[in-house]
């Protein structure tokens, strides 16, 4: 998965503003304490972001 495909899926599930904060300040333990800016930077996949992301916001599974 793309940067680009990840942020888009980011910004429908919880909306420009809200998903940028999340990738920004919201600290996933299952990122190993980083959050989602910090894990891309650190050259995580963004697949394996975005399943993190949906597994601690239950996002349900048709939008996974």
């Amino acid at each position: 998965m793309r940067i680009t495909v990840f942020r888009k899926l980011m910004a429908n599930e919880f909306g420009d503003v809200r998903a940028d904060m999340l990738a920004r300040d919201h600290v996933f333990s299952s990122l190993g304490g980083r959050t989602v800016d910090q894990a891309l930077e650190a050259g995580q996949e963004p697949k394996e972001i975005w399943r993190a992301v949906c597994d601690a916001f239950e996002v349900p599974f048709e939008r996974r």
